[in-house]
Order: structure tokens, then sequence, then C-alpha cells
């Protein structure tokens, strides 16, 4: 027996198949009581309507490209996740897009792109230039940004100097006045903009010049942001005389590496060097460690649903920008001197 069509729920509802169309896809212009019958005709019939078809009506891919500079980081796999799975729940497919390299960057954005792909795109933590947006606009795409703010684009930010800020400002009402900085620092290769590495330093220093304290410039350290770069980082600084009694890291995966580097030297973590990461990465609470929570997955969720809003007609909504809260747990503690008593705050 042949699968029902279109043409079999129009002549059970009594109404054409353009009607049937627009009633099952949700489309405005029809009557309550319309949709109704049709809706149940399709359902006393059997009927599935194509999502081929349904694309191929209404234009629309029902697909969401997003688009980041690299999929293996923790980071970007929790943005993605939390994207898709909004998105899956409005009924739209997702095109991952990695762009790793400038070579592939440049390619993207000068070739056909998304052009019939996708009908929008997250774009998370590229500082994308103007050519680039104009690019994406003129293949079609609605545009959220994750980790930058762009006129005409709704977006999802942090702010990261004020999470800075209260990082270090955790270690100094602790009693640290020796604080390093291992920050982020992107290499030749990488198509990630600088905005909040830069930003959570300037939180650094603010926090410093709040509680009258110098910047000694041989505590500032950037590392590429891994585990190992973090390792490397802190290992120069064991070399180098005076060690501070604190480290605030840019990134957990940073601070893992801090962790390394200083337990393997023999060092306590927290009597020796305090350590506060940056991000509650899923492992954060397996090595206890203090961290500023930025709520990653919820910056997926929230672009998700600021793209689905534009997708369906709504007015550009203003930045959304999320202030990250301080998570403490047992790397952080107040100094202790060389005889093993705590400092005096």
């Amino acid at each position: 027996m042949p699968s029902p069509s279109v043409h079999d729920v129009a002549a059970r509802s009594g109404v054409s198949v353009s009607t049937v169309s627009r009633a099952l896809r949700g489309v405005p212009g029809i009557s309550a009581a319309t949709r109704k019958r049709v809706q149940e005709a399709a359902v006393e019939l059997g009927y599935t309507a194509s999502p081929t078809a349904s694309r191929l009506a209404t234009g629309r891919t029902r697909t969401v490209a997003v688009i980041v500079p690299e999929l293996a980081k923790w980071f970007f796999a929790e943005v993605i996740a939390a994207a898709g799975r909004v998105l899956a729940e409005h009924g739209y497919d997702v095109l991952l897009v990695e762009l790793s390299t400038a070579e592939l960057r440049r390619a993207f954005f000068t070739g056909p792109g998304l052009r019939g792909r996708a009908d929008g795109a997250i774009v998370v933590a590229l500082q994308l230039g103007a050519d680039e947006f104009e690019a994406l606009e003129g293949q079609g795409q609605s545009v959220v940004l994750v980790g930058s703010e762009r006129q005409g684009a709704g977006s999802v930010s942090v702010d990261d100097r004020a999470g800075g800020r209260a990082a270090v400002r955790h270690l100094v009402n602790l009693g640290h006045e020796r604080i390093a900085f291992l920050g982020i620092r992107h290499e030749p290769r990488s198509t990630l903009g600088g905005v909040p590495p830069a930003q959570r330093l300037l939180g650094y220093r603010d926090a410093l010049a709040e509680a009258g304290l110098p910047e000694d410039p041989r505590w500032v350290l950037t590392a590429e942001n891994s585990v190992d770069g973090g390792a490397g980082a802190v290992a120069g600084l064991l070399a180098e005389q005076g060690l501070p009694t604190a480290i605030a890291a840019a990134s957990d995966e940073l601070a893992f590496g801090a962790l390394r580097t200083l337990r393997g030297a023999g060092l306590r973590v927290p009597e020796d060097v305090s350590v506060v990461g940056y991000d509650n990465h899923g492992l954060a609470g397996a090595v206890d460690l203090t961290t500023m929570d930025h709520d990653v997955s919820g910056q997926g969720r929230a672009a998700a649903h600021a793209l689905l809003a534009v997708l369906g007609a709504a007015p550009v909504a203003g930045p959304r920008v999320i202030s990250p809260r301080l998570v403490v747990r047992g790397s952080t503690a107040p100094p202790v001197d060389r005889a093993g008593s705590t400092l005096p705050p």
C-alpha cells in the first residue's frame, strides 16, 4: 500500500495542497480551525512531511552553522554541545565549521562559504573583521557572535576584565601580595582573536592597583593555552629568584599545567603557592582547582536562542554579557611563611 501523500491529506481535510503545506509548517495566515483539521487528517492518514520537501518549499535549510577555531578544546566542545541541544529541540541540524588555520579561514570567507547550506551562523571566539562579517551577511546568514560584539549581530560575551579582577581580588583578600599572572599567548598559526585574554590581564592589573601592589614584569607570563604550555611557563618561573605566593591563570588548562609543575618540584598547593584558574573546566573539581566560572554551556544556549529569535524574524537583541563567578576550592589559601605559619592577612 502506497504511503499517504500531501494530496491525500488535502482531500481528507477539504483544503488545497498549498494550505496543507503551510498548515503543517506553522506558517502564519492559517486559521486555528483549519490548521487543526489538517493536522488531524495527517495523523489519521499517517502522513509525515518530507524534511527535504519542506526545506525546498520554504527556502530554508533548517541548518545552523557553528564556526569555531578548533574542535578539540573543551570550551568549544561545551559551547557546541549546548547550542546543538537547543537547536535540535527546535528542529535544526548543526553544521560544524572548523577554521583552524589562516588558510582555511581565508578560503571560507572568500569562497561560497555557507550559501545554501545554512540559515544562520554562531561564530565562537573568532574576532571577525568587517570584511568577514559582510561575507557572512552576503551569504544570506543571520549571525550571532560568542566572545565578541559587533553592530548588527546578536552576541553573547563575558565580562572577562571583571572576571580577572575577581580572581586576583580573591588572592589579595587571602593575604597574597606576590601574585603572578599566567596568560594565553596565541601562536602565529592561531585564528583566535585576543580580546578575552587581554581583558583578563587588565583585570589582574586592576586588582593589583586597587590593593596598592606593584606589578612585577617577571611575573606576567604567557604560554600556549594548554596543560603543557602552563607547565613550561611555571617551570621557567621556578628558575627565577623570589617565587610568588600565588598564580592567577587565564584558563584552567594553564592552571592544570601550573599545578603539575609546582607539585613535581615538591611545592605544596596551596601552602607554598596558591593557584586560581579561569573556566570551571569539567576536570577543575577533580583537581580541586579554585576557578572562575563563566557559564560556558550557558553561552552556547544563549547564542542558540538569540539566533533562533532572529531566524523567527525578531529584531536583533542587544548584547548579552555574562558575569563570571568565583568557585572556591582547595587550591587557594592564605600564604604561609617559610617557618610554616600562616602569614597575617
